[in-house]
C-alpha cells in the first residue's frame, strides 16, 4: 500500500481544503498532492517509485474521489535528485499538470511559506487525505481531516520515538499518546497551519511514521521550508 487518517473526525465538505488532490495510477487513488499553483501540485517521491510515467498518472480535485469535481492529466514528474528509494529522506516530488486549472473557491492553491518562516511547536496544523481509517484497513470515498500537533525534531529523536532518525529534512506531527495520524493512501498530502490572519500555508508533505496512530510513533512530514528554494529552481513558484 502507498504508504502512510486514522483517528480523523469530520470528512471534509467540499471546499473545505481546496488545494487537495488525489494522485491516481491507472484511475487508483495512490496519494494525495497539494496544488501549489495553476499547473503545479507537490507531493512526496516515495508515492512515485518505478511509476514515474506520467501518461498512467491523473490528478483528481474536490472532496470525493468519486464523482471528482474536476480531472486533469500529468505532464511531467519531478523526483527531488537526493531522494533514494527506501529511504525516506528529501521525500518531495513535483507534479506538473498537462492544463492549467483556474481557481475557484472550492478549488485553489495553498500558500507556501517562506524558507527562513518557523512554526512554533505545540501549534494545531491539519492534515487531510483519503487514507486507511485504522492500520491497513480500506480507504474512504471522502475527504477525511484530522488535527495534529507540532513535535519539536529533539523530541522525536529521542530513543523511544524515532532515535535520531529524524533529519532537519523531516517534521513530526501527532500524538505521542497516539490515536490520531496520517495512514496509508494519505501519503503526499498536505499538513497546513493557519496564520493570524487564516492563511493557511503548506508546513508538511505526508511522508512516513510507524503504523498509523501508534504511541510514541507521530507522523512524520516532509519539512517544506527547507524545500522552498528548491521548489523555486523547478517551477519558478
Amino acid at each position: 500500500s502507498s504508504l502512510r487518517i486514522v483517528g480523523g473526525l469530520s470528512s471534509a465538505e467540499t471546499g473545505d481544503w481546496p488545494w487537495q488532490a488525489s494522485l491516481q495510477y491507472n484511475n487508483i487513488h495512490r496519494c494525495g498532492a497539494t496544488l501549489i499553483s495553476n499547473t503545479w501540485l507537490v507531493s512526496a517521491a516515495h508515492c512515485f517509485r518505478d511509476m514515474t510515467h506520467p501518461q498512467k498518472w491523473t490528478a483528481t480535485f474536490g472532496a470525493l474521489l468519486k464523482p471528482p469535481s474536476l480531472k486533469r492529466s500529468v505532464k511531467t514528474i519531478i523526483i527531488h535528485e537526493k531522494y533514494l528509494y527506501p529511504e525516506h529522506d528529501y521525500d518531495i516530488a513535483l507534479v506538473q499538470l498537462s492544463k492549467r486549472v483556474e481557481f475557484t473557491s472550492s478549488i485553489h492553491r495553498v500558500c507556501l511559506p517562506e524558507p527562513s518562516q518557523t512554526f512554533p511547536y505545540n501549534i494545531y496544523a491539519v492534515i487531510t487525505g483519503w487514507g486507511a481509517l485504522t492500520n491497513d484497513g480500506p480507504a474512504p470515498n471522502a475527504l477525511q481531516e484530522a488535527t495534529v500537533k507540532l513535535i519539536d525534531s529533539d523530541t522525536c529523536n529521542r530513543e523511544e520515538v524515532y532515535d535520531g532518525d529524524i533529519t532537519p529534512r523531516m517534521l513530526c506531527a501527532g500524538y505521542l499518546e497516539g490515536g490520531v495520524d496520517a495512514c496509508q493512501g494519505d501519503s503526499g498530502g498536505p499538513l497546513v497551519t493557519p496564520d493570524s490572519r487564516l492563511m493557511w500555508y503548506l508546513v508538511g508533505i505526508v511522508s512516513w511514521g510507524d503504523d498509523c496512530g501508534k504511541p510514541n510513533k507521530p507522523g512524520v512530514y516532509t519539512r517544506v521550508t527547507y524545500f522552498r528554494d528548491w521548489i523555486t529552481t523547478k517551477t519558478g513558484i
